[in-house]
């Protein structure tokens, strides 16, 4: 799961000026400007979204692993010889370890010193992850846990691996509390606030990981997972599988395959909530328990969304819905309401409209808080004589509070 540290060393970067998430990646790797794409068309591979290869599906090592411990030296060969595309840049999303091990060496390249002493300086030590490195050889062998694969019916011992280009796709090594720092740190970027600055990397920026770079997908969730059958949508995002379950929510998941080595991790940014397995045994898969967790977390309370905070906006917007269904219409409102309020429905038929939800749920003494959705946008839920009324409305962009449009809806018990 080593690609998001690097996602977050390029984000680091940008902020710092001394990168363009949107310049051509051979601005910052020389070695591509001879590379020949596969059709005349073919724009150029952008160095966008943290993914050379991810978003625009240039080169490919599509799903397997390339020994990280390519010599350094041999990394600018590789490159200025150019590589095969699995089709032209811009056309579908492509995961490529080689993209990453090509973004280590845009982190090098940039910031003037080895990726994973960037990496090392700028992320792990400011968050204390003092056990956790690129080098296994400089790891305490008592704390190693060694890397097995099930073959022929037995435990085979996997070789350990050299640190080298590649790490920048998959070298890192951990410990679980190191771990546990850093998806505390993750998590920690949400919600938005105004309390200052302590992590090494901007709030702001952490937070951008979640946006899916381009090319969003269905797929349906693992039966092992458990819970009713649940059709996700899927993009990559910054180092990150980014999901919208049925269940959970949105959902930053990866996972890692190594030789000797198979781990998950499953975020849930607005419930700050992680779940995250390391195991020692190649390509072990466990990313149906690390959603099973999240899910059986949720059914015990501790995966509740965070509140989002009440504006001022959305106090005033529902006192003008709560006067609207009072008044049977929106005569008196007219100040309050948004130019394209009345456009979407005149006075006359707001007016028949409430008379009519009025007559099938009779009064609503227990009208209970509304729930901001943002700090333009609430709902509610009030408990009526012969049903509730499920409301929403959203405020207009404007300086003085006024509806841009507003719902009323019976539901019967």
């Amino acid at each position: 799961m080593s690609k998001a540290f690097t996602a977050l060393a390029i984000l680091k970067l940008r902020d710092e000026g001394k990168l363009s998430l949107d310049a051509p990646a051979e601005t910052y790797v020389p070695e591509m400007r001879g590379w020949t794409y596969p059709s005349r068309d073919s724009r150029k591979i952008r160095f966008a979204i943290c993914s050379i290869t991810l978003r625009d599906s240039s080169p490919t090592t599509r799903g397997a692993i390339v020994s990280s411990h390519c010599p350094r030296r041999r990394s600018p060969a590789m490159l200025k010889a150019g590589v095969p595309f699995a089709r032209p840049p811009g056309m579908a999303m492509e995961y490529s370890n080689f993209g990453y091990a090509t973004l280590g060496r845009i982190v090098s390249n940039v910031s003037g010193k080895p990726y994973q002493d960037y990496v090392r300086d700028n992320i792990l030590t400011p968050l204390g992850m003092a056990s956790t490195g690129y080098d296994i050889a400089k790891s305490p062998i008592e704390r190693r846990a060694l890397g097995y694969r099930w073959q022929d019916n037995g435990w085979v011992r996997e070789p350990d691996m050299a640190d080298g280009v590649f790490g920048a796709m998959g070298g890192v090594q951990t410990s679980a509390t190191d771990y546990a720092r850093w998806v505390g740190f993750l998590l920690s970027a949400w919600p938005a606030r105004d309390e200052a600055e302590t992590g090494p990397v901007a709030r702001a920026t952490v937070r951008e990981i979640v946006e899916g770079s381009n090319f969003p997908r269905g797929a349906a969730r693992s039966l092992a997972v458990g819970g009713a059958p649940c059709r996700t949508a899927v993009a990559y995002g910054m180092g990150w599988r980014v999901q919208d379950d049925c269940d959970l929510g949105r959902v930053l998941t990866h996972g890692g395959g190594y030789p000797g080595y198979g781990s998950n991790v499953v975020l849930l940014p607005d419930k700050g909530v992680g779940v995250f397995v390391l195991t020692n045994r190649t390509y072990s898969g466990p990313s149906a328990l690390t959603l099973k967790t999240a899910l059986m977390l949720q059914g015990a309370g501790a995966g509740a969304d965070r509140v989002t905070p009440l504006s001022a906006g959305v106090a005033r917007g529902y006192g003008l819905a709560q006067s609207i269904w009072a008044a049977g219409g929106v005569s008196n409102a007219k100040p309050d309401l948004a130019m394209n309020f009345l456009l979407d429905r005149d006075e006359a038929h707001w007016a028949s409209e409430l008379a009519r939800l009025k007559a099938e749920v009779g009064a609503c003494p227990a009208q209970e808080p509304v729930t901001a959705a943002s700090a333009l946008q609430g709902s509610f839920t009030w408990t009526c004589e012969h049903g509730r009324i499920a409301g929403g409305f959203l405020l207009a962009p404007t300086r003085a509070v006024s509806l841009q449009s507003l719902t009323f809806e019976a539901i019967k018990p």
